[in-house]
């Protein structure tokens, strides 16, 4: 692998190590949960990249998923991919997403970073390995984020991986402080925006 390439998938795997991260130690309620108005839920978020890996590094470089992924289908069921059934367990999910690790890690080490594709479901389609691997590290990590809050909603669990969290080592009481400073200041900028109709 070339230097720029592996660049590209140490932050993938970064990425992909703090998703599943935020999954360890949750009950199986917990990892469905939704926790927006949207429905995001953590078993969600992980069965969706599942299906991005499997896409971006297999179908779009002309490799096949080794795996049916009914989810995908045209005529799947809309945002199908965003949670898991209760026929799906979480370690089903997790297994998956591993697998798509290495059928997505067998495509990076073959091609060279201007390898071209075909992306079917792009308007303008003709892409390279090298905006693959940049546009699924943005995703991976985007949705890493997205897990980040919903954990900490969860548990107050934070931060970037186990035993280094990237955050300042305070107790619960200066946590409450801060939090409490960014409200008054927050309520001192003025009203909020009305909530929409439902």
């Amino acid at each position: 692998m070339n230097e720029e390439k592996e660049t590209l998938h140490r932050y993938l795997q970064a990425s992909r190590e703090a998703m599943l991260w935020k999954l360890e130690g949750l009950r199986e309620r917990d990892l469905r949960w939704p926790h927006t108005p949207t429905g995001t839920n953590l078993l969600g978020l992980v069965k969706h990249l599942a299906g991005v890996e499997f896409g971006y590094f297999g179908e779009t470089f002309g490799r096949p998923s080794p795996v049916s992924l009914p989810w995908m289908a045209d005529d799947a069921e809309e945002n199908a991919d965003m949670w898991a059934t209760p026929e799906e367990s979480a370690a089903e999910i997790v297994a998956l997403y591993r697998q798509a690790w290495a059928a997505s890690d067998e495509t990076i080490a073959a091609l060279e970073l201007d390898s071209p594709g075909h992306v079917p479901w792009w308007r303008s389609g003709k892409v390279t390995l090298h905006h693959i691997l940049v546009h699924v590290v943005a995703e991976t990590a985007r949705h890493a984020g997205h897990a980040d809050i919903i954990r900490e909603q969860i548990d107050g669990a934070a931060g970037v991986r186990a035993g280094g969290t990237n955050l300042p080592r305070r107790g619960a009481r200066w946590w409450e402080e801060y939090v409490d400073r960014l409200r008054e200041v927050a309520e001192a900028a003025g009203p909020a925006m009305p909530s929409p109709p439902t």
